[in-house]
């Protein structure tokens, strides 16, 4: 077995698949991706539905968050994903990138590069649009980026209740501007979910300077005179990286990893008997996620597909599948949302909604027995910061997850108010055909303490977590711009963790412009083409 390649890449989820696979372009270069999960072959990686099925463990490391003190003790499932492709094999596929004005404040803040005009060429690279191109969007990409197919008339109620409460509608959050509500696009092709892994290793895993090794878990990152010469595994296989090791494992990965390999806030590390190999208190600092409020009404009828949870309704909504790609099998149930404003004066929208076609579709969300619709809101720019620490120096063990949700009171009061937006958009009359009660929060919850008691027992994680490794030119950052560690030599890190702030929506797109992104500089550093 091979032991020695030119890049170990570590982590393959959104951004790591694209790092792997671009590098790989490279004919004269080895690489090698470890994915600490298993294959996506199971059919409900592929079905866009199968989402609601990955948020209860399929695919998943099966974490919770720490009681949350700011939220009565709430303790939040906290699904990161455990299979090739990551977060996009498991996610609802929606494709946004929040907002112009989050990637101009990443440049404010001083790193060059990185303002949205330096990143937009990245997600048109990226993409295969099945409906735009230009400006903001390009064909030809390896990521299926497609419009949804199987539309519900609930939908454009919603967006028509929108415009009732003065929010226009909208056909490309993505666009010139990410006011109003519409369709979302999705990550798809034909149908079929178009993940990282799928976009862009699938097709070629054939190279021959390309590896990739899944159920290869790491257990520490292997360090000589200052420099990170590779990786340990859980099985004690040594790899070794002659030019670099490129971290990917995501907010909460990437700083376990780092920490598991004596690399973070030297105290906690030494408290825990972990020899320290470099005192980074900010790395496993920062955490930021967006916290996701929802309203559920029983519906009239019919109208969303919560009735094909049957048996026998099920079989139907495969056959209508396999005949004509439609039908709930083909629907990511939370195709279609939008984005408005908490405050105000806020920058650009500071709320996100998502249209939930059914209930109980995620872990910890309540379902109608009769069938109805979610609509959740989310706070997009929060400013309380968490933390992902170590409870043991055992690898098997959970990190400690603290979004410490809600610590800032800003977020409460937005979050809120997100809150009573979208229980204002479903009480509109262009929804009275389809909508019989709202049944959750209810009418019994109408003052903001009776709100706040209800989004503590009712409410989750938006799966948006970012910042623990974070980028910047001051002496505290975790990278430098190009995404090198700061201390150490022959290490970067190139996932969400990278983000000083998270970006206004959905992170699965960002995620994969950052793989592209570092790509792009690890090739120009090391002087390498194509």
């Amino acid at each position: 077995m091979q032991t020695e390649f030119d890049f170990i890449v570590v982590g393959g989820g959104s951004a790591g698949s694209v790092i792997a696979s671009r590098l790989s372009e490279v004919a004269d270069v080895s690489v090698l991706l470890l994915e600490a999960g298993g294959s996506d072959r199971h059919p409900f990686f592929h079905l866009p539905a199968g989402f609601a099925k990955m948020t209860k463990g399929i695919g998943s490391w099966g974490w919770t968050t720490v009681p949350q003190k700011h939220m009565q003790n709430k303790v939040f499932p906290y699904t990161q994903a455990k299979v090739i492709g990551g977060g996009s094999a498991i996610n609802a596929q929606i494709y946004t990138r929040g907002a112009a004005q989050d990637y101009d404040d990443w440049r404010q803040m001083g790193c060059e590069g990185w303002s949205y005009e330096d990143v937009l060429p990245y997600f048109r690279k990226s993409e295969d649009n099945d409906t735009y191109e230009g400006r903001y969007h390009g064909k030809g990409g390896p990521l299926g980026v497609s419009q949804p197919s199987a539309p519900l008339p609930i939908c454009d109620a919603f967006i028509a209740a929108g415009g009732q409460l003065g929010i226009p509608a909208t056909k490309d959050v993505n666009g010139e501007k990410q006011d109003g509500v519409g369709y979302y696009q999705l990550t798809q092709r034909n149908a079929r979910r178009s993940s990282a892994a799928m976009a862009f290793l699938a097709p070629n895993r054939d190279r021959k300077n390309l590896t990739v090794r899944m159920g290869a878990q790491v257990r520490r990152l292997a360090l000589e005179n200052g420099r990170v010469i590779g990786v340990d595994l859980m099985d004690g296989t040594e790899l070794r990286a002659a030019r670099e090791v490129v971290l990917s494992s995501g907010a909460i990965g990437s700083p376990r990893l780092l920490q598991l390999s004596g690399i973070g806030p030297a105290d906690q590390l030494a408290a825990l008997g972990i020899d320290v190999q470099l005192d980074q208190p900010n790395v496993g600092a920062n955490l930021q996620d967006h916290l996701d409020l929802y309203a559920i009404c029983e519906v009239s009828g019919p109208h969303t597909y919560d009735r094909f949870a049957k048996l026998h309704m099920s079989a139907l909504a495969g056959l209508q599948y396999l005949l004509a790609r439609k039908g709930p099998v083909a629907s990511s149930l939370f195709e279609t949302g939008g984005f408005w404003y908490a405050d105000e004066t806020a920058r650009s929208p500071d709320i996100q909604m998502h249209l939930g076609l059914g209930t109980g579709i995620e872990a910890g969300v309540a379902a109608m027995p009769n069938g109805g619709v979610t609509l959740n809101a989310c706070f997009l720019r929060p400013r309380s910061r968490g933390t992902v620490r170590l409870q043991s120096a055992d690898p098997k063990k959970a990190p400690l997850i603290d979004p410490n949700y809600l610590a800032d009171p800003y977020d409460r009061e937005m979050s809120l108010r997100g809150l009573q937006l979208v229980r204002d958009i479903l009480a509109q009359d262009a929804l009275k055909p389809y909508i019989l009660a709202e049944r959750l929060p209810g009418p019994t919850v109408q003052t903001e303490q009776e709100a706040f008691a209800f989004i503590c027992q009712h409410s989750k994680t938006s799966h948006h977590c970012a910042g623990t490794c974070r980028m910047g030119v001051d002496a505290g950052a975790v990278v430098d711009i190009r995404l090198r560690f700061n201390g150490l030599e022959g290490l970067r890190i190139a996932d969400a963790s990278i983000m000083p702030t998270v970006n206004s929506s959905n992170t699965n797109a960002p995620s994969i412009m950052i793989g592209e992104k570092a790509a792009d500089m690890i090739k120009e550093d090391q002087g390498l083409t194509a």
